[in-house]
């Protein structure tokens, strides 16, 4: 019986993955489809081809994010980005939110991709503790100014889920 028990566990550990997988993945299409109804009905392409095509919303908003990039890399761009940001820093709950989410990105993004690219050993939440850590970046002029050391930034996720943590600033001999 045993046997049985190991292969419907090995069974699940295989299938509910790609079936978690396939969920997200049709439901981001789905969203992204539906984004297509925002148009005025007479450009939507189901009424201009006469047959719906799946994933054309994914193309879509792929071909928003590459226009707003194009806009928002030029001189003009930065200068609305910019009145923007200014607009949203007024706002109270919203200025949290998008400065936290700004921050994270500009990380994830940040040194030509090589954030969250190296793990280290750090002395974390206090000495004599060692934990893994991602390296985000090591350029921190105010901080290292202030302490009069070499800091790096570094990223210490949380369990069980990773996606929260700690963003410390080691000094670095400490690594």
């Amino acid at each position: 019986m045993s046997f049985l028990r190991r292969y419907l566990v090995a069974g699940l550990l295989v299938w509910l993955p790609l079936g978690a997988t396939f969920l997200v993945i049709n439901l981001l299409v789905g969203w992204m489809d539906n984004s297509l109804l925002l148009l005025p009905e007479a450009y939507r392409p189901d009424n201009l081809f006469g047959f719906h095509i799946p994933g054309l919303g994914v193309l879509l908003s792929l071909l928003i994010l590459l226009l707003t990039g194009l806009v928002a890399a030029n001189l003009f761009g930065r200068k609305v980005v910019s009145m923007w940001e200014r607009l949203l820093a007024r706002i109270p709950l919203v200025r949290s939110v998008y400065s936290a989410v700004k921050q994270m990105v500009e990380t994830m993004f940040a040194d030509k991709g090589r954030s969250f690219r190296k793990v280290i050993l750090v002395e974390f939440p206090r000495r004599g503790l060692w934990t893994l850590a991602f390296l985000t970046s090591e350029e921190s002029g105010a901080v290292q100014q202030a302490t009069g050391r070499d800091v790096v930034n570094v990223y210490v996720p949380t369990t069980p889920n990773p996606t929260g943590g700690y963003f410390v600033l080691v000094p670095k001999e400490d690594i």
